[in-house]
């Protein structure tokens, strides 16, 4: 009996040694498969030497609550590039093409082709009650259009505010485990310069460039305290374009949910707030601050003379006759 113990022993402990020979080298295989893929992307990564006490001193590069300002000089594109694309992420864009705004959509795929995240792979998403006018714009590998039919609208309001319920929809029924940040465009726009990795954050706004160098009593909020996009004389922190939002996924069908419920409970109410969609938006913005802000680079108005301060414009909106675009 003391033999066959011996030997019994004897196994289990050969079993163990062996077994942890194995992981040794498993765990030790990994560490180098690790290492050097780490020396890999290390030795791409070469830049200037970023300073805290040097940059642009003619702009508010951090909000109050210490959300990032994106401006044209207060980042390394080169950098973000290199740690998210190691992320491998998809993004989403949505984009509405209703009636005649389908006449903006060419300009706005072929552009976003050169500067819109280039490099990373995007789904495009366009609304539209004509479907069978989507122009075909070559995109690159990794980039897609899928086209979702809605339905017309005699009034352009309407069309803006269904919108939030939309994006809603669109996140619940195909997004949610399909990409992993999402942004919202007006179509009436197209890309001059790159918008990529820097634009990314939990919750992202765009600064109206309408608004921006003025006091926020001008701000064009819902004023009317009935409506639940009401802003209080005193209240809010800047003025956000309702045509260029976004960030994570789940960030965002929140707040496409949030505003979507407060529209329908204003219309209960016989309230239309002041800009539709965006007075919504920006009631929720002010009460859930966004993770990141995007300077007035990020979507500027044709019409207007460049300010010093902005040094380059990534997206603007398109000059454009209202009364023949729009239904109403």
């Amino acid at each position: 009996m003391a033999v066959l113990h011996t030997k019994a022993v004897t196994v289990i402990l050969s079993v163990t040694v062996l077994l942890g020979l194995l992981y040794l080298s498993q765990y030790y295989r990994i560490y180098l498969s690790f290492e050097e893929k780490w020396k890999t992307v290390e030795a791409g990564l070469k830049y200037n030497q970023p300073s805290i006490v040097h940059g642009r001193a003619d702009v508010v590069t951090v909000t109050p609550w210490l959300a990032p300002v994106v401006w044209e000089g207060t980042f390394n594109s080169f950098l973000l590039d290199s740690i998210y694309k190691r992320k491998n992420i998809t993004i989403a864009a949505t984009v509405f093409a209703v009636g005649k705004y389908i006449m903006f959509l060419k300009d706005f795929l072929q552009t976003s082709e050169e500067h819109f995240f280039v490099g990373f792979r995007v789904d495009f998403y366009v609304f539209t009650d004509r479907p069978n006018e989507v122009p075909k714009v070559n995109m690159a590998a990794g980039r897609k259009l899928t086209v979702r039919s809605v339905p017309s609208s005699n009034r352009w309001q309407e069309i803006s505010a269904r919108r939030m319920e939309i994006i809603q929809n669109l996140i619940e029924e195909k997004l949610q485990n399909r990409a992993d940040y999402i942004f919202c465009l007006d179509v009436d726009s197209k890309f001059h310069g790159r918008w990529g990795a820097e634009s990314l954050g939990e919750l992202v706004a765009v600064i109206h460039p309408g608004y921006y160098r003025d006091d926020r009593s001008k701000f064009p909020y819902e004023r009317r305290p009935a409506s639940n996009a009401y802003v209080a004389p005193g209240e809010g922190d800047f003025y956000y374009c309702g045509g260029a939002f976004g960030g994570l996924m789940q960030e965002v069908h929140l707040l496409a949910k949030t505003c979507r419920k407060n529209f329908e409970d204003d219309t209960k109410k016989g309230i239309e707030a002041a800009w539709q969609e965006e007075s919504h938006l920006n009631r929720y913005m002010w009460i859930n601050k966004p993770s990141k802000v995007l300077s007035p680079e990020y979507l500027w108005q044709d019409f207007k003379p460049k300010n010093p301060e902005v040094q380059i414009i990534r997206f603007s909106g398109v000059i454009k006759n209202y009364a023949n675009i729009r239904p109403n």
